[in-house]
């Protein structure tokens, strides 16, 4: 599908005439096949949407660095080509940073019946005084590096020095894609959530240590009408290490009846 000259993967399960969609919104950096399990705990019954963010999997980058804001109207022109007009969201991870900033937004083209959040960022971590005093010496050096009088000496050493810096997430991102990256988690969606009326389902490892069960809490205790299920033992993709339990949870979170 073409949106807005980018070319985007997506596929689409379930009976045509069903009642309900769901669409899948990934995490960063994977692929929409990942969440293939997810889509199979529900398309017995509900519609249920797949595709790559721009940047990711299959589809093409976005051709200038986006913001969360940026990603939230793609996905509006997105929904726009599909021609759904109400649905429920699942996010993993990034995913829920775009389904918080669409929920806390007035007149949107189309209807959020439902939430569920998995593993979800938006939460910002507090740094401590010594995390603090490492990104200061790390700015610091990166400055002196790639300044004009020492970078035209060393630029392939410099450059890989650089490659080697921040999260593992950052280091396999495009250049394109590392500034979104630096722009979305530079973000702190808190003061939003209030504004996520939706029924909000938030499902957490308890073992996550990308988005850590603290977030989970705040978002929790932030959005009006969420509610947290843990699954024990599980980190950052606990929906695929318990993929029976949180098939009965999000069935039951849905209100649909019987095996999947």
């Amino acid at each position: 599908m073409d949106i807005n000259g980018l070319d985007i993967n997506y596929k689409i399960s379930g009976p045509d005439d069903a009642a309900h969609t769901m669409v899948i919104l990934q995490g960063w950096g994977t692929e929409m096949g990942l969440y293939d399990s997810v889509a199979a705990a529900v398309n017995d019954t509900y519609r249920v949407v797949q595709f790559d963010l721009p940047g990711f999997g299959a589809s093409d980058e976005p051709k200038e660095p986006w913001n969360v804001d940026a990603y939230a109207d793609f996905f509006c022109g997105f929904m726009e080509k599909l021609g759904i007009k109400k649905t429920v969201l699942f996010g993993h991870s990034y995913g829920g940073r775009v389904i918080i900033k669409l929920a806390a937004r007035e007149n949107l083209p189309f209807e959020i019946e439902r939430i569920v959040l998995a593993d979800s960022a938006g939460v910002m971590p507090e740094k401590t005084a010594s995390q603090q005093f490492r990104v200061r010496i790390y700015k610091l050096k990166r400055n002196f590096l790639k300044s004009k009088l020492v970078y035209p000496l060393f630029p392939e050493v410099i450059d890989y020095w650089m490659s080697k810096q921040g999260s593992e997430d950052y280091k396999a991102a495009s250049p394109m894609m590392k500034k979104c990256l630096v722009m979305a988690v530079n973000e702190d969606l808190q003061s939003i959530m209030p504004l996520v009326k939706q029924e909000t389902l938030l499902v957490w490892g308890d073992l996550d240590m990308d988005t850590p069960i603290s977030d989970a809490r705040k978002m929790e205790a932030k959005m009006p009408n969420a509610a947290l299920v843990v699954l024990e033992g599980t980190d950052h993709f606990s929906f695929l290490y318990k993929p029976v339990e949180f098939r009965n949870i999000l069935r039951s979170f849905l209100g649909i009846g019987g095996a999947a």
